[in-house]
C-alpha cells in the first residue's frame, strides 16, 4: 500500500542497527490522518523499535521521517513533541500523590508571573476530561482512581500539548473489560477528531474491533498491511506468525490419573459480607488440563487465591493429593504441592529488582539449604535443569529478569514454580500480555507437564484459548460454579451462554 495524501507521518525505507543486531530491515510504515493505525508483531519483531524511532527516542540507522510528505529530524522526544508526536508508554507514568489537574500539566505548567495558575489548570483538565467522557474531579488525587481512569489521565496529558500522532503501546493491557470499553471509545473519539492514533496490542479482537489499518511486522521485516475491514484475526495472526493458526493449540489427549485436587463447598466472603464464591465444588486429576471460565466479576482470580491461600476461605474443604490443606499458610500449601502462576506477574510474579537465578530459585530455597547453608552450586545447578525445561531464552542466568521478553518473563514464573515440584498447576490467566509465538510455546510447555502428570487449572479471558487447550471447561458466574463441559461437549455458545444465564438463585431473589 502505497502512501498517499492521507498519510500524516511515514518511515521509510528504515533500518536500525544495534551493533550486529538488525533490528528493522528497510521498513516502510504509514500513518494515516485520523485513523487508528494498529501495528502488530510478536515480541522481537522491530513494533518497539520503529515506535522509538518515530518518537525520537531511537534514530534510524538509515532511512527517513516523512511528516506531511516533508522530511523531519526526530533526534529526541522533545524533538517528536515539537511536532505533536508523543509516545504513551504502556507502563503508567504517574504521580500518585498529586491531583489529575497536576498529572496532566506536570513538566508543562501554566505559569505567570506570580507563579502556577492552579485554577487555569483545573479548569483546563476538566475540559480535556470532558472531552473523554470523564467526570473525575480535576482536584482528585491520582492514586485514588482506578488503572482506567488513570490511563485516561495520560491521554489527557498528551492532548494538553497539542498532538496530532498519538502513539500507545498496550494500553488496554491492565485494564478491566469495562475500562477498555471505556478506552476504545475515547480513541475512536480522538481518531474521529483528526487525531492519528498508533496502536499496538497483542489482543487481537482489539485491533479488528476499533483498527481502520494494520501493519504487521516479523523478525524485523514488513510482512503485511491491509485495511482492517478486509482481513480478520486469523489473517493477523497468520502474518505474525508465517504460518496457519489453527495449528496454534498444540492439544494432545492424556492419560488421568486420581484425583490430585479435591474442592467441596468452598465458599469466601468479600469484604462488604457478600459472597464471593458460594460453595463451589470440583475435582481435578493429575495428567488433566482444566480451564476456568467466566465473565470478568465472575471470581475466577478469587477462586485461584482462596485456593493457594492468598484469600480467607469462610467454608469447605480443599485437598492435595489426599491431604487437607485449607487452614495452612500459602507457604506450607506449596509444600503440599501446590502452585500459583498470578494474573500479574510484573507485580506479583517477579522481583523486579532480581535476577532470573534468583527469580526462579526464590520458592525453592528452604529446600537447597544444607545444614552449612545455601548450595550455590546446587542452585545454579537446579535453575539451569528448570530454564531449559521451559524454554527459557536467555543467555546468562545472571541476566536481569526485567531484560527478557513478557513470554520469557512469564516462563521464568513456571520455571519457578517447577522447582518446587507441585502437583496442581494453577494458572491465572497465563498468555496475558505476550505475542502469539510465546503463548504457542507456553500451550506446548503446558501440554508436556500434564503429560508428565502434573494437574492444571487455568483461567483466560481469550474463550478460543479455553476451547483449544482444556480437558474439561468449568463455567463459573457470580462465584458459583453453573456447568461444566468435556472438551467433545464445549462450544463457544454454549459457553457464553452458561457465563451470562440467569440463575435459579437470581431468579428466586
Amino acid at each position: 500500500m502505497t502512501a498517499g495524501t492521507d498519510v500524516v507521518l511515514r518511515a521509510e525505507d528504515i533500518r536500525k542497527m544495534f551493533g550486529r543486531t538488525v533490528a528493522l530491515d528497510s521498513v516502510d510504515f504509514n500513518v494515516y490522518r485520523g485513523k487508528v493505525n494498529a501495528l502488530v508483531g510478536e515480541n522481537g519483531a522491530g513494533k518497539s523499535t520503529l515506535m522509538g524511532i518515530l518518537a525520537g527516542v531511537h534514530r534510524p540507522t538509515s532511512g527517513r521521517i516523512l511528516l506531511d510528505g516533508a522530511p523531519v529530524e526526530l533526534h529526541s522526544p522533545r524533538a517528536a513533541g515539537e511536532l505533536s508526536i508523543r509516545l504513551i508508554h504502556q507502563e503508567i507514568q504517574l504521580f500518585p500523590d498529586l491531583s489529575v489537574a497536576e498529572n496532566i500539566f506536570a513538566g508543562q505548567e501554566l505559569r505567570s508571573a506570580a507563579g502556577v495558575r492552579l485554577r487555569d489548570q483545573e479548569r483546563r483538565a476538566g475540559e480535556l476530561l470532558r472531552r473523554l467522557g470523564q467526570t473525575v474531579s480535576p482536584r482528585a488525587m491520582m492514586g485514588e482512581l482506578p488503572v482506567g481512569v488513570q490511563q485516561i489521565v495520560v491521554i489527557c496529558r498528551a492532548l494538553a500539548q497539542d498532538v496530532r500522532v498519538l502513539i500507545m503501546d498496550e494500553p488496554t493491557s491492565a485494564l478491566s473489560s469495562k475500562e477498555v470499553e471505556t478506552l476504545l471509545r475515547v480513541i475512536r473519539g480522538l481518531a474521529e477528531s483528526g487525531v492519528a492514533i498508533v496502536y499496538i496490542s497483542h489482543r487481537l479482537e482489539e485491533i479488528t474491533e476499533i483498527g481502520d489499518h494494520v501493519t504487521v511486522l516479523r523478525d524485523g521485516r514488513l510482512v503485511a498491511e491491509a485495511a482492517v475491514d478486509e482481513i480478520d484475526v486469523h489473517w493477523i495472526v497468520e502474518q505474525m506468525i508465517g504460518h496457519d493458526p489453527d495449528t496454534l493449540y498444540p492439544y494432545e489427549a492424556r492419560d488421568v490419573g486420581t484425583a490430585t485436587l479435591a474442592v467441596t463447598d468452598l465458599t469466601a466472603p468479600r469484604p462488604d459480607g457478600s459472597l464471593m464464591l458460594d460453595r463451589v465444588s470440583f475435582s481435578l486429576e493429575a495428567g488433566e488440563i482444566v480451564g476456568l471460565y467466566g465473565l470478568m466479576g465472575a471470581g475466577r482470580t478469587e477462586l485461584l487465591e482462596t485456593l493457594i491461600g492468598l484469600r480467607p476461605a469462610a467454608a469447605g474443604e480443599v485437598s492435595v493429593a489426599g491431604a487437607r490443606v485449607e487452614t495452612l499458610s500459602v507457604g506450607a500449601r506449596i509444600t503440599r504441592g501446590m502452585f500459583l502462576i498470578p494474573e500479574d506477574r510484573q507485580r506479583q510474579g517477579l522481583v523486579q529488582t532480581m535476577s532470573v537465578r534468583e527469580n526462579v530459585s526464590l520458592a525453592s530455597l528452604g529446600a537447597l539449604r544444607s545444614p552449612t547453608g545455601l548450595s550455590s552450586r546446587q542452585e545454579t545447578e537446579a535453575v539451569r535443569k528448570v530454564v531449559r525445561q521451559t524454554g527459557v531464552k536467555v543467555a546468562d542466568i545472571e541476566q536481569p529478569v526485567t531484560a527478557l521478553s513478557g513470554g520469557n518473563q512469564q516462563k521464568v514464573v513456571v520455571a519457578r514454580a517447577l522447582m518446587t515440584a507441585p502437583k496442581v498447576l494453577l494458572m491465572d490467566d497465563p498468555m496475558r500480555g505476550i505475542d502469539v509465538g510465546a503463548k504457542t510455546e507456553l500451550y506446548r510447555l503446558m501440554q508436556s507437564l500434564a503429560s508428565d502428570g502434573l494437574a492444571i487449572l487455568f483461567t483466560s479471558s481469550d474463550l478460543l484459548e479455553v476451547l483449544g487447550m482444556a480437558d474439561r471447561i468449568l463455567v463459573l458466574a457470580k462465584g458459583r460454579l453453573v456447568s461444566e463441559f468435556t472438551r467433545d461437549d464445549a462450544t463457544a455458545q454454549a459457553l457464553v451462554a452458561a457465563a451470562n444465564a440467569q440463575t435459579s438463585w437470581e431468579v428466586a431473589a
